[in-house]
C-alpha cells in the first residue's frame, strides 16, 4: 500500500490535515505550508497532503507574498538539493523532506522535483514521484532525461497508456530518434504482456494455473490498496500479508503494510511490533519510525483517557497522571530525535513548544535559541521565544523578540496577530500603557474578533469619554 488517503491514517494526522486546509482557505499560507509539512514529516504517504501542501506553494508565490523568500530560496537552494541527493537511497523519506523546504520557496524547482521523484521511487511512493515529474516536465518539456524519467515513473505507477503518451508525443519533435522509438516498441510490448500474464510464461516462471491463481491475488492487492471499512477485511488482509512475510522476513515493506492493518485494528502492541522489526532492519534510521511508534504510544494514552469513567471519585487523579504520562512521552521521544540529529533544526523547535506547553520554559528557550536559524521556523520560533520571556517577567526582552519577528513578517495573517497580541501584551506589563493600545488598535482595525482586543479597546474609549 504505497500511498494512503486520508481515511487511512490515525486520526491526530486527519486532525491536523484538516487544520491546514483550513488555513489555507483562509489564505494564511505559511502556517497552511508548516502544518502540511509536519503532517508529511508524520506520514510521507499522506498523498493528499502531498497536493495540499504543493498547492499552497504555489497560491503563495502567486500571492505576491513568496517573491523574497522565492529569492532568498534560490540563493539558498543548492545546500539544500546537495543534502537531499545525498539521501535518496540512505533515506529517502529525509530527502523528500529536504526537497519540499526548496519547494516551500520556489515550488517551480525542477532540480527539487527530479530528486524528490527519485527519492519518491525508492520509498515506493510512485504517485508522488510522477506528480512532482509532472510539475517539472511543464518547466521543460523538452529535457529529454526529463521525458524519460517522467515516462518510467507512469509506467512504475501503473499508469503505462500515459507514458507510451509521453514517448509518442517526445516522438513527434524528435521523429528520427531510435533510442524513443525502441522504448515505445519496448514498452506497448510490456504492456501487452503485463495484461496477458504472459510474462511470465515467456520466462519460465509461470503456468496457466498460476495466471488462474494469480487473479485471486490480483482482488488481495487491489483491497490492499483500498482503505479497510471492515474488521473482518484488515484480518484476512493480516492473515494474507503474514503469509507472505514468513517467505520474505527481510520485505520491510510487508512489515510497514502489516503494522498499518493492526493500527486500523487498534492492536498497537502488534503494530508497534512491526515497526520495530523495520527499526531493527538497515532501514531503522528512518526518523519517521520513531514518530510514528510515538503516534501510537500516544494513541494508546488517549485511549485509556477517552475510557476513563468520571464518576470515579478517583478520575482527576487519573486524569492527571496520564495527561502528565503523555506530556512526558512527548518530550523524551522529542529529545531522542535531537539528539539523534542534532543539526536538524526542525526537531529543535518541535522539542521546544512541547517543553514550553510543559511548563520547561528555561529548557525551552535553549532549543528555540538553536532552532531560530531555521529560515522556516524563524518567525514562530522568535514568537515562541518571546513568550518564554514574558513567562519569566523579562518584559523588555520579550518585546524585543516579538518586535524582532514582526520585521520579517509582510501579510497581516494570523501569526502576525498573534505577535502584536504579544507584544502589547508585554508592554502593557511594562506600565506602556499608550503603546499597549496602540498595539490591539492594529489589530482591532482589521479583525475585531481576535481574543479581547475588542473589550481592551473599547475600555480603552470608555475612560478617554470619562
Amino acid at each position: 500500500m504505497p500511498e494512503k488517503t486520508v481515511q487511512e491514517v490515525v486520526a491526530f494526522v486527519r486532525e491536523q490535515f484538516e487544520k491546514g486546509r483550513a488555513a489555507y482557505n483562509r489564505q494564511n499560507f505559511d502556517y497552511a505550508i508548516d502544518i502540511f509539512n509536519a503532517v508529511l514529516k508524520l506520514e510521507p504517504a499522506l498523498f493528499e497532503a502531498r497536493t495540499a501542501l504543493r498547492a499552497t506553494q504555489f497560491q503563495r508565490v502567486k500571492a505576491g507574498k513568496g517573491f523574497f523568500k522565492k529569492m532568498l530560496g534560490k540563493a539558498s537552494a543548492s545546500p539544500g538539493l546537495a543534502k537531499a541527493q545525498m539521501l535518496i537511497h540512505r533515506n529517502p523519506h529525509e530527502a523528500i523532506y529536504a526537497a519540499e523546504q526548496v519547494l516551500n520557496n520556489d515550488p517551480n524547482n525542477v532540480t527539487a522535483h527530479r530528486i524528490l521523484a527519485e527519492a519518491a521511487i525508492e520509498a515506493d511512493l510512485p504517485k508522488t514521484a510522477v506528480f512532482s515529474l509532472e510539475i517539472a516536465i511543464k518547466q521543460n518539456p523538452t529535457d529529454r532525461k526529463l521525458i524519460l524519467q517522467t515516462a518510467s515513473a507512469y509506467s512504475n505507477a501503473g499508469q503505462i497508456a500515459k507514458a507510451e503518451t509521453l514517448y509518442t508525443e517526445a516522438l513527434k519533435s524528435s521523429p528520427n530518434d531510435p533510442a524513443l522509438q525502441q522504448m515505445l516498441k519496448d514498452l506497448s510490448a510490456r504492456r501487452t504482456m503485463a495484461e496477458g500474464g504472459y510474462d511470465s510464461l515467456q520466462s519460465g516462471g509461470g503456468s496457466y494455473r498460476n495466471l488462474l491463481r494469480d487473479q485471486d491475488l490480483a482482488v488481495s492487492i487491489e483491497q490492499e490498496g483500498r482503505s479497510v471499512n471492515s474488521l473482518e477485511t484488515s484480518r484476512k488482509l493480516v492473515a494474507e500479508n503474514l503469509v507472505k512475510f514468513a517467505a520474505e522476513p527481510d520485505n520491510m515493506k510487508l512489515a510497514r503494510t502489516i503494522s498499518d492493518l493492526y493500527l486500523s485494528q487498534k492492536d498497537y502492541a502488534k503494530a508497534l511490533e512491526y515497526l520495530q522489526k523495520i527499526k531493527d532492519s538497515e532501514m531503522g534510521g528512518d526518523p519517521s519510525l520513531d514518530k510514528k511508534m510515538t503516534g501510537i504510544l500516544l494513541l494508546k494514552i488517549d485511549e485509556k483517557l477517552a475510557g476513563l469513567d468520571v464518576s470515579d471519585m478517583d478520575f482527576e487523579e487519573a486524569r492527571r497522571g496520564l495527561i502528565q504520562a503523555r506530556l512526558e512521552l512527548e518530550i523524551q521521544a522529542a529529545k531522542l530525535l535531537v539528539e539523534r540529529y542534532p543539526s536538524e533544526l526542525q526537531y529543535r523547535f518541535d522539542l521546544g513548544e512541547i517543553l514550553f506547553k510543559a511548563g520547561k520554559i528555561s529548557e525551552a528557550i535553549q532549543e528555540f535559541q538553536k532552532a531560530q536559524s531555521n529560515p522556516h521556523r524563524r518567525v514562530a520560533t522568535l514568537n515562541y521565544l518571546g513568550q518564554c520571556f514574558s513567562k519569566r517577567g523579562m518584559y523588555d526582552v520579550a518585546a524585543r523578540t516579538f518586535q524582532k519577528a514582526l520585521d520579517d513578517k509582510i501579510i497581516f495573517d494570523d501569526e502576525k496577530k498573534d505577535l502584536i497580541y504579544h507584544l502589547g501584551m508585554a508592554q502593557e506589563a511594562m506600565g506602556m500603557k499608550a503603546d499597549s493600545i496602540e498595539s490591539f488598535k492594529q489589530i482591532y482595525e482589521v479583525d475585531i474578533g481576535f481574543r479581547d482586543v475588542a473589550a481592551r479597546v473599547d475600555a480603552y474609549y470608555a475612560d478617554q469619554v470619562q
